[in-house]
């Protein structure tokens, strides 16, 4: 039956308080979003802005891999490699 059926042994008690950790989540977010929306920003504004934050972070991937190849190459970590090309470490 579907009740008995329990993924990787989670109880129901377990999966409840998931369900609810989400709907708080969800709720959450949906107060941002219309505190935002008072704020003057439009849904297209808040999309764009969270597609070009997605990129961001593709090209900071790639430019962190990049610097773990070339710090491999150079027998260096890649933390000695940060002055070189003026990065905080915090970047």
């Amino acid at each position: 039956s579907p009740r008995s059926f329990q993924p990787n042994g989670a109880s129901e008690e377990a999966l409840q308080c998931e369900i609810k950790e989400l709907k708080r989540k969800d709720l959450a977010l949906d107060q941002e979003i219309a505190q935002l929306l008072s704020e003057g920003y439009s849904l297209e504004e808040l999309d764009k802005h969270i597609s070009l934050l997605h990129e961001y972070n593709e090209i900071k991937d790639a430019g962190q891999m990049l610097l773990g190849k070339l710090a491999v190459i150079r027998g260096v970590t890649t933390k000695q490699l940060y002055p070189e090309y003026d990065l905080e470490l915090s970047d």
